[in-house]
């Protein structure tokens, strides 16, 4: 059972005080026009930008306490680990050319290399992978828990927090807030591991609590799974928000050494939320949602008022993705389908067709949370289907000995993603037969998106 005092509510009621505060005072200076709007002018320093990437990481907080409660370190290294090095990567294949290329979106890019039918499909495709939904619904149980009241006014409340100030204030509003969040989650996060160390020890009491194969760091998986997770994190080169932050640089060397800074930071919140989770699984070892790990072991181990400073961290961390995704949704909106395909040329207009983009990106952000009310089914269905179709055409973008013709790359996502959709539709017809039902979606969908990228890709060699 979990209870909150006075003080932990009124904590947590000044967290997001200062949410909409900082929201509205930051954007007063943000004018009207694109690139300001949309980008902050284009001139986010080292250190907003490291901070912005660091705190948009971790929107699925509650799942992360979850994987660590059930599977131990190897939450680590499937979803911590891999990222890391594709994130790396990312550093020194793409950030400068992306910030050079100095565009808006993704969709921007593939319409430019690959035509406006490509661009289209792009762009369907980073509006379904930026839904804010799963973490509009985990903000919104949260809300729900903490005031006792039901799931639709939590939604609602949520989308307010996150939405009132980016109508004004658009990404400017959306760096400094993320800040704010930056140091908070990692206060809530530090503090629950100082009160842990106090009360159970460290490395003694962990080692000696929890099952043996928490410790490993694969965790007793098959390789298969892991294979699996690794691929998912190729999902990096494609990462609206990444390109997004790329775009807002001052200068390319910003964007390479903020990813690299980034890493370091996301290693070290890694530390803090493993620990915190086999921390949880040593001393609740039987807990019926694992979900709840997280709030159920602060339950446990804090005292009124740090206890709300630990809740305040556990929404800063959700709601800085949500609010970035809601804001990269809302300019997909805009920027990539009604503006491109309006009758308007002048860019001052893209601030009223974002606006536009947030309200409508929002509410169906909520009717999402609110029928498909399962954060993993949210994630597993959207990256199964969508993710598979845009990696390849990304990179090829960047990178013109990969660039295959415009028929071909169309081809390409349409493959990835209908036979990712036609697996997971009939792959329980194939239950009893173990290799095959082992077969993730994403890796079908990944597999007919090399297998016609390559075949583009020779159709050109012999061409010439």
């Amino acid at each position: 059972m979990i209870s909150f005092s006075f003080l932990d509510i009124l904590i947590i009621v000044l967290f997001f005080c200062s949410i909409l505060f900082i929201g509205f005072y930051t954007g007063r200076k943000t004018k009207s026009d694109a690139s300001d709007y949309l980008l902050s002018g284009r001139k986010l320093g080292l250190f907003l930008f490291v901070a912005v990437n660091v705190s948009t990481w971790y929107g699925g907080i509650l799942g992360v306490g979850e994987f660590t409660y059930r599977y131990g370190v190897v939450s680590w290294f499937t979803q911590g680990f891999p990222y890391y090095i594709f994130a790396f990567l990312f550093a020194f294949l793409f950030a400068k050319k992306i910030r050079q290329a100095s565009l808006f979106t993704i969709p921007d890019k593939l319409t430019d290399i690959y035509g406006k039918k490509v661009g289209l499909a792009s762009a369907v495709i980073v509006f379904v992978l930026v839904s804010p939904a799963p973490y509009l619904l985990m903000s919104a149980n949260l809300i729900s828990l903490l005031f006792g009241i039901n799931i639709i006014p939590a939604l609602l409340i949520s989308l307010l927090v996150s939405i009132a100030y980016l109508i004004r204030g658009g990404f400017r509003s959306n760096v400094y807030v993320d800040v704010f969040q930056f140091f908070v989650m990692f206060a809530g996060f530090i503090l629950i591991l100082i009160f842990s160390g106090i009360q159970f020890g460290t490395t003694d009491f962990i080692s000696s609590s929890v099952p043996e194969n928490h410790l490993k760091v694969t965790g007793g998986m098959s390789p298969t799974f892991i294979i699996i997770w690794f691929l998912i994190a190729l999902w990096t080169f494609a990462d609206p928000g990444f390109h997004q932050r790329c775009y807002a640089a001052k200068t390319g060397n910003i964007a390479m050494k903020g990813i690299l800074i980034s890493i370091l930071f996301w290693a070290l919140f890694d530390f803090l939320t493993t620990t915190t989770g086999l921390f949880a699984k040593g001393v609740l070892p039987e807990i019926d949602n694992p979900v709840l790990a997280f709030p159920l072991f602060a339950e446990k181990v804090l005292p009124s008022g740090i206890k709300g400073i630990f809740y305040a961290a556990l929404f800063a961390t959700i709601l800085s993705t949500q609010i970035s995704f809601l804001f990269l949704s809302g300019t997909t909106i805009g920027r990539d389908f009604v503006f491109r395909f309006s009758k308007f040329e002048d860019e001052s207009k893209l601030k009223n067709f974002t606006v536009f983009g947030l309200i409508i990106s929002g509410l169906l952000a909520a009717l999402l949370a609110y029928f498909i009310p399962s954060v993993i089914e949210i994630w597993y269905t959207i990256g199964s289907l969508f993710i598979p179709g845009i990696i390849l055409p990304v990179i090829s973008a960047y990178y013109p000995k990969l660039k295959i013709s415009n028929k071909f790359i169309l081809m390409e996502m349409i493959a990835a993603f209908l036979s990712s959709t036609v697996w997971m539709i009939i792959r329980d017809e194939f239950s009893h037969t173990p290799v095959l039902n082992e077969v993730e979606p994403m890796l079908v969908g990944l597999f007919f998106a090399i297998l016609v990228h390559l075949i583009g890709m020779i159709k050109i060699i012999l061409r010439k």
